[in-house]
């Protein structure tokens, strides 16, 4: 009874702080990217890189400004990794593996932060500053300002331009990144985070040395979480103490990954001038979350697992200062934006836990999102939803006052379509080789979960393991790659193009016909086809996983 109060009161206090924030923090983050003053670090910037932050761009010029400047991340973050052992402060320890380098730099240019080594024995501190530090703000600064330019998309009328893509990327780094993520590392540090530059060595109750690993962590876990990223400084992520030692912190954790996504659609509708709009979209957003938390709480806090009902408690690869309710917390916060963050293993969650933060990232990465991906992955979804609409009753489909027409839905289907053909594929390719069962922890369907799993982080850019599977493997560190890159550039480069096309477009009137975006009944409609679209897709596949494994 004592954990059920104090996991409801946790869920309702998250609750209050999210609302708090949601108006101020939504018109902020609109008016950062609708002000035409520049500020003068700002412009500092824009003088060192030959930047003309009063030029715009067209949708191809945005889409090659955003591709080109990943690819060199990519570059220049792969070469950090492999040369570290000749970088200040690199630990003694050598320089990455060419494969993991190249793994792990487009996991973090990509927003995804997916892991395949252990952070503390395999990089120095310049490494995690110089090299993923950076990445966590500017990938999560992509993603803001390629939201924005999709918003501008369907509010410029016979438009050629969707912005400045480096405008946008050095507002949201320098004015709601940075200053937010001071504050949050303060909050951390208070809170029992470790922030050093040093190893320490202890004598133990043996008397022998141990080393225990310091470091930059709460400058790192703050906009690790802020921005979505979900990389840890130590392998155990945010279950490890010096990232996160308390309830407290787990909670600040919580609140740090929901607060962005959550806030950018009342920057959507206020952007739009129709709140009413950035309403219905987090009314879409909090039904599907609310739904997966009471499933993922149920199946973990009730032990439905025979080694649960036998332990009677589910708390297989938890930590005990947190226990099952926060557990299933955090799971569900950070599968369900794209963070990967992980506070307890989601290979020992109860199948039908297990399956649902699965189906989190299986959803689009929309439940409430990632920062920014969120907002254009819902919209692309509400596009799909106007146009089955307009089929049922005969009409042109319209959104926002655009018309959908069929160039549009080509960018939607293509949009769709490339993640799940990333997922299946990439795992239907692992399990066929005879090398796969080698890597898996466990046979049968979990086994086969945890390759699924694997697959739909890395596509949907999530960054979350399983925790069964040992990706060192070159194919899988090559594939798993592949599939974060594509995953992420394609869709965003189909959003552009997208956005392009509807800014391009005149403004209709809304007319009697017209059907409203901001009404219960469109919510409604928009949740039904998520949820149908996901289920059409996936069933096959987690037939074969969580729900056999369930079932059995």
């Amino acid at each position: 009874m004592t954990d059920t109060l104090g996991g409801l009161v946790t869920i309702a206090l998250l609750i209050v702080l999210l609302a708090a924030a949601y108006v101020p923090l939504g018109d902020y983050m609109a008016r950062v990217f609708t002000s035409t003053r520049h500020l003068r670090v700002e412009r500092g910037v824009y003088r060192l890189t030959g930047v003309d932050p009063d030029a715009e761009q067209g949708a191809r010029s945005y889409a090659t400004s955003v591709v080109g400047f990943s690819l060199v991340g990519i570059v220049g973050l792969m070469a950090l990794l492999v040369g570290q052992a000749a970088l200040p402060m690199d630990r003694g320890l050598p320089g990455m593996p060419w494969w993991m380098s190249f793994n792990t730099a487009v996991s973090f240019v990509t927003n995804t932060n997916w892991q395949s080594y252990a952070g503390e024995s395999t990089l120095g501190f310049t490494a995690q500053m110089a090299g993923l530090a950076v990445q966590n703000f500017l990938s999560a600064a992509v993603g803001m300002a390629i939201a924005v330019a999709l918003i501008r998309g369907f509010v410029r009328a016979r438009s050629g331009t969707l912005g400045n893509f480096w405008v946008d990327l050095t507002r949201a780094t320098l004015r709601i990144l940075l200053p937010l993520s001071v504050v949050a590392a303060l909050l951390l540090l208070a809170g029992g985070v470790v922030q050093s530059f040093a190893d320490t060595t202890v004598q133990t109750l043996a008397g022998h040395p141990q080393v225990l690993t310091g470091g930059p962590v709460a400058s790192q876990e703050a906009i690790k979480e802020l921005g979505n990223n979900g990389g840890g400084f130590f392998n155990a992520n945010s279950a490890h103490p010096f990232e996160n030692p308390t309830a407290l912190t787990n909670f600040l954790e919580v609140f740090l990954i929901l607060v962005l996504p959550v806030a950018l659609t009342r920057t959507l509708g206020t952007m739009l001038g129709h709140r009413r709009q950035g309403v219905a979209v987090l009314g879409v957003m909090t039904i599907l979350w609310s739904v997966s938390l009471a499933v993922t709480t149920w199946a973990e806090v009730g032990a439905h697992s025979a080694a649960g009902r036998a332990a009677g408690a589910a708390m297989e690869g938890k930590e005990t200062r947190f226990g099952e309710w926060a557990s299933a917390l955090f799971a569900v916060a950070t599968t369900g934006t794209s963070t990967g963050a992980v506070n307890a293993s989601h290979d020992s969650l109860t199948p039908a836990g297990g399956g649902t933060v699965l189906v989190n990232m299986m959803l689009g990465e929309i439940v409430p999102g990632g920062v920014g991906a969120g907002i254009y992955g819902i919209l692309v979804m509400a596009i799909l939803a106007v146009f089955v609409a307009g089929l049922m009753v005969g009409r042109t489909p319209e959104l926002l006052g655009k018309k959908i027409s069929a160039r549009q839905m080509t960018y939607v289907a293509l949009y769709t379509l490339t993640t799940p053909a990333l997922v299946l594929v990439g795992t239907g390719t692992a399990i066929a080789r005879s090398d796969t069962a080698e890597a898996m922890g466990n046979p049968g369907g979990h086994g086969f979960s945890e390759v699924l799993y694997a697959y739909t982080s890395a596509a949907n850019n999530n960054g979350s393991a399983f925790g069964g599977l040992t990706v060192t493997s070159d194919f899988l560190q090559i594939t798993l790659a592949l599939a974060m890159l594509l995953g992420r550039l394609v869709p965003i480069v189909l959003v552009l193009l997208l956005a392009g096309s509807l800014a391009e477009q005149g403004k209709v009137p809304a007319t009697a016909g017209t059907l409203p975006t901001h009404t219960p009944l469109f919510v409604g409609m928009l949740v039904g086809v998520i949820v149908i679209m996901t289920g059409l897709t996936y069933f096959p596949a987690l037939a074969l996983g969580p729900i056999a494994e369930a079932l059995a």
